[in-house]
């Protein structure tokens, strides 16, 4: 979870193990794992946090770990079994955190700036955990679509629906008179569709989406409201993403949106498919959420095996939209490229910056970095068939090959595993760290 994008779930939240700020703590704590944390606080630097790992006698590490192989369900049931708390102490332990009031001069004066910025004259704003879900809300409810695009449509953020998470971004941008060029609601024949799906006004989903601005809460009351079967999200899902024109006006429209975004992407057939590339094009941005960088057998920057692949993510990362890749000194994959070019991470963020194509970027390699045809071949002959050598290396292997499909015993390298990752995680949609 990202939260430098969004807010965890609000401390009152009892979904995982019926446990004030559990749910909050959770998505804390895999925010921690991905180092995404932003400026939350978890496990000993969190107040809340102490409290709830005290109570079930629990260590912050125990519970980092915890979540990485857990869901919210079994990470309940977890918590139960390893949990030293009655319920009765649970139970005492959620009244007394609702209803806690700030007490010290400083948590006052904090809940009085918080109501003052974002709810000027409320006086039903008291407790803490008020204060808290006040702040949260505050900082991440608007969205502004001059500066960023919405996620893909493809992207299964919220309730696991196709284009909700997308219709979210549009609904806030709108009510922060934001959206820029982006339709919200009537005017958008996609989000025509999805409300009908969900059987809610236009109106009734972008309070939610404003009032919820963390996917998890905004999807749960989704689905409250919908109550759709698993099989109908499936077929919905397949439906809309493989959504292509209807009839000859509508092909020719989707055609001349090509021609005139990208004439050389004659695989565009959807109307997906073109909002992705339109979205990428319009911001001038390479966004690793919609799709993978390309294949580390991709040899289109210099012959080199790989390089492609970093300076998708580099470009990505220039424009904070890398999505859950990782970079540089936290990618293997990466460090072994860059490392063979001669410069660090961060000297070749700077350079790209002043290389905007990929003839630019061969350019500069061959005039300031020049190998000979045999080393690149066999850097490339390495980087093709590296296997994990070390313990730590198997380990990561296999927990990423049985995370993705146990059955595939066929994936031997380090290669075969990014391009499966790629292809399994995005048919989810959902990112691959590798």
């Amino acid at each position: 979870m990202d939260l430098t994008r969004q807010p965890p779930r609000r401390p009152s939240n009892l979904g995982i193990a019926g446990i004030v700020g559990a749910a909050r703590m959770a998505d804390k704590a895999r925010a921690h794992n991905d180092e995404t944390l932003g400026e939350f606080l978890y496990g000993g630097e969190s107040g809340l946090d102490r409290k709830i790992l005290d109570l079930l006698g629990i260590s912050d590490e125990e519970f980092a770990e915890a979540v990485a192989e857990h869901d919210d369900q079994s990470l309940s049931e977890w918590i139960a079994e390893r949990s030293v708390a009655s319920q009765e102490a649970i139970d005492q332990f959620n009244q007394t955190e609702l209803e806690r009031l700030p007490e010290t001069d400083e948590y006052k004066q904090r809940l009085r700036d918080r109501i003052a910025k974002y709810a000027p004259g409320n006086t039903d704003i008291k407790t803490i955990l008020q204060s808290i879900e006040l702040d949260d809300w505050g900082n991440f409810w608007q969205k502004d679509l001059t500066k960023k695009p919405p996620r893909s449509p493809r992207a299964l953020d919220v309730a696991g629906i196709f284009g909700v998470a997308r219709m979210a971004d549009k609904a806030r941008a709108a009510q922060a008179g934001k959206n820029g060029e982006y339709r919200y609601g009537g005017d958008s024949g996609q989000d025509r569709a999805i409300l009908e799906f969900l059987k809610v006004s236009a109106e009734e989903f972008q309070e939610a989406a404003v009032n919820n601005p963390n996917d998890r809460e905004l999807g749960e009351w989704v689905l409250e409201q919908s109550c759709p079967q698993s099989k109908d999200i499936e077929d919905f899902n397949r439906a809309m993403v493989n959504r292509g024109a209807e009839d000859a006006e509508a092909q020719a429209y989707l055609e001349s949106r090509i021609r005139e975004i990208d004439p050389s992407r004659t695989d565009i057939s959807t109307w997906a498919e073109l909002q992705d590339l339109d979205d990428e094009r319009a911001f001038g941005i390479i966004d690793l959420a919609r799709h993978a960088p390309r294949s580390p057998y991709n040899t289109d920057i210099g012959g080199i095996a790989g390089l492609a692949r970093t300076l998708d993510k580099a470009r990505a990362l220039n424009t904070d939209s890398i999505g859950g890749y990782w970079y540089g000194e936290d990618s293997g994959h990466d460090r072994l490229v860059l490392r063979f070019i001669g410069v660090t991470p961060q000297e070749f963020l700077n350079l790209i910056n002043d290389l905007p194509g990929d003839n630019d970027v061969t350019g500069w390699i061959r005039t300031n970095a020049p190998k000979t045809l045999e080393k690149i071949a066999a850097f490339n002959d390495e980087m093709v068939n590296r296997r994990p050598a070390t313990k730590r290396h198997r380990a990561f292997f296999t927990k990423m090959i049985n995370k993705l499909d146990p059955s595939r015993t066929d994936i031997r390298t380090f290669f075969d595993l990014i391009v499966f990752a790629d292809e399994k995680e995005f048919g989810k949609r959902t990112i691959s760290r590798i």
